[in-house]
Parts: structure tokens; C-alpha cells; sequence
């Protein structure tokens, strides 16, 4: 079986969807041809190249403030070369890419993930998220199948579009499980660790708000974004910026060790898909603090994740970090990637 993954962004570059991508691919690549097919908005990666078994063919691409991805490079070789695959696999609903896919669409079958939280990353992006809604259900209406990432999200696709609900299955993100059994906990009670993209719509001006009323503790960030300026700006200003440490990307390895040393995450983005920071966390041992929103109250159970509320209260944010950073939890068995790949195998097969 010959299959491409396509997604706007992927390995070296960091993010939940491209670390999905990069870690499934690997896994695929035992058992399959696996190509991936990208975008490279700054041109600085090889065009092509081979990483753990797995061909990655990179496409120029246009993407203002990191959106959108279009590349009428990849467009064009979809068109070609659609049918030298068996499987398309597109990935994310809020990218051009996955439209390309499936417009392209030939001989080949087409599975689609959508990470699809219902909404644009900023006002201007909010606003485009209408008018390509008659664009993008052109996806579902070619996809033989459709993998959700969460409960949450199922519910969301079923209520925006019209989709036949037997082409769904609710496959979670997986957990690189072997490498979370090895973290040997370094825990620092006084370290609130925040993992994604530094965007609006991700909430850590709340947690910045937040350090002002917690004068022992230190924010580490991981991840880049176009809001970082302004977290910068806000931190300045309440003067915490001096206990904010901004990582930026950082290696696999680098960020297990980040989770081995957080004595708590936050995570109270205004919506997510599934929220695979957290899942990265209770499976190093850590308790959580989310906002109580789309996929992320699925998380919450008062033991190991808590709620924020929505909005976000802060005096109530506060107490909840203190309150967890004295807590211990035992680490949580989550779903392997392993396990991930096998049941979209199964998909593939079916199709």
C-alpha cells in the first residue's frame, strides 16, 4: 500500500498536527510506502529527504502570519499525481492543503483528519472561516473516511456540516509512551509549563496575569507564535517578564525534560481539537490546569485536571496553581502511538 500524508506544515517544524503527522508517519512506514507532502513557507528546508524511513516532499508556499499554506506548487502535484497513491491522508480543516487533496482527488481513496475546532486563530482569520466553509465541506464530501481526534470534535463536525456519521471514527492523538516510562521526575513545584503555539486564541496572557500574584513561581513557554510579542509587551508591563523563560522550539528530548522539571501545565485555550499537551502531561506525572471549552473539559476530572472556568477568572487561575503545586499524581496510561497507527491501518484497509 503507497500512501501520503498531506499537511500544511511537518517535521523539523513544531506543533501539534505536525508532530502527529511526524510521529504516525514513522510508525506507517514499517508496514507501507509512506510519502509526506508539506509546505515550506520559508524555503529553507531541503525539497526533498528521507527521515525514519518515511520520503518528505516540501512545496513553496505562501503563508501570511503563519496561515492559510497555499501552494500552488503542491496543488500541481497532487493533480499529477494523485493516483500513484492508494490512500491520501490529509490532515487539518484550517490550512489549503487538505481542500488540494481533495479537489485532486482521482483513483486514490482520501481519509481526512480535520483538527477542526469550529474557528479561525484571530479576528481576520475568524472572519475568512465563513466564506471557505463551502470550500472545505468539499473535504468531507470526497473523504471515504473521517478521523476526529475527540468526542468534542465529532459532536462539532456532525452540528457544521453535513456528514454521514459511519464515516467517522474517533481515533485520540497518541502518547510516545516508551520515552514518558523513562522521565525520571526532576519536579520543581515553583514551574508552570505551558506547551503550543504562542497565539490569542491559546489564553497565556492569563497565566502571565496570573505570575503578577505569584511571585515564587516561573513560567516556562515552549513554542513560538505571532501573540509572543505581546505576551512580551504584557509581561514587561505587570513587570514578570524576568521569570519568564521563552524556549521557543525545542527537540523532543528537550521537551520531555521540560515536563520532567513543571510542577504544573496550563493549558486555557479558547478551543482545541484535543489538546495533546495535556495528554503529554499526565503522562509524565503532571497535574493540569485547563479552560473549560471545547475538547479540553473532556480532560477534566478534578484529580489530575481542573478547570479554569471560561473566561478565565484569575484569582481562581492563582489559587488552582498553588492548590496543584503541592499535589502528586501518579502518571496516566494514555493511548500509544502505536496503538494509533494499528487503528488507522484499519481504516486504511477498510477503505
Amino acid at each position: 500500500m503507497k500512501v501520503a500524508q498531506v499537511c500544511h506544515l511537518f517535521h523539523p517544524y513544531v506543533g501539534g498536527i505536525e508532530t502527529h503527522v511526524y510521529e504516525i508517519s514513522k510508525r506507517l512506514a514499517k508496514e507501507m510506502d509512506v510519502e509526506v507532502l508539506t509546505t515550506d513557507p520559508g524555503s529553507n528546508l531541503p525539497r526533498e529527504e528521507k527521515i525514519d524511513g518515511v520520503l518528505i516532499r516540501r512545496f513553496k508556499a505562501f503563508a501570511p502570519s503563519n496561515s492559510y499554506y497555499f501552494s500552488y506548487e503542491l496543488y500541481a502535484y497532487l493533480k499529477k499525481h494523485s493516483s500513484d497513491y492508494d490512500i491520501v491522508h490529509a490532515h487539518n480543516y484550517h490550512a489549503f492543503p487538505a481542500l488540494f487533496a481533495a479537489l485532486t482527488k482521482q483513483k486514490n481513496k482520501l481519509v481526512f483528519t480535520p483538527h477542526y475546532h469550529g474557528g479561525g486563530h484571530s479576528f481576520f482569520r475568524n472572519i475568512l472561516h465563513k466564506p471557505y466553509k463551502s470550500l472545505g465541506k468539499k473535504i468531507f464530501e470526497e473523504a471515504e473516511a473521517v478521523v476526529c481526534v475527540s468526542r468534542y470534535e465529532k459532536k462539532l463536525l456532525l452540528s457544521h456540516f453535513e456528514i454521514e456519521e459511519s464515516k467517522i471514527s474517533v481515533i485520540p492523538n497518541g502518547v510516545n509512551v516508551k520515552e514518558f516510562r523513562k522521565i525520571k521526575r526532576r519536579r520543581n513545584n515553583k514551574s508552570i509549563l505551558y506547551v503550543g503555539r504562542i497565539e490569542k486564541y491559546k489564553g497565556v496572557e492569563h497565566v502571565v496575569k496570573a505570575l503578577k500574584y505569584l511571585p515564587e513561581y516561573r513560567l516556562e513557554i515552549v513554542g513560538e507564535g505571532s501573540y509572543k510579542r505581546k505576551i512580551i509587551k504584557l509581561a514587561r508591563k505587570i513587570g514578570v517578564l524576568s521569570r519568564i523563560n521563552f524556549c521557543g522550539k525545542i527537540s523532543g528530548k528537550e521537551l520531555i525534560r521540560k515536563y520532567a522539571e513543571a510542577g504544573i501545565l496550563v493549558l486555557l485555550s479558547k478551543h482545541e481539537a484535543y489538546g495533546l499537551a495535556i495528554a503529554e502531561a499526565l503522562a509524565a506525572g503532571i497535574p493540569c490546569i485547563v479552560s473549560a471549552t471545547s475538547a479540553l473539559d473532556e480532560w477534566v476530572d478534578n484529580e489530575k485536571v481542573f478547570s479554569a472556568g471560561y473566561p478565565i477568572n484569575i484569582e481562581k487561575l492563582v489559587n488552582l496553581v498553588v492548590r496543584l503545586s503541592k499535589i502528586k499524581i501518579n502518571k496516566v496510561a494514555l493511548l500509544s502511538l502505536e496503538e494509533v497507527s494499528r487503528r488507522i491501518i484499519k481504516i486504511y484497509n477498510s477503505i
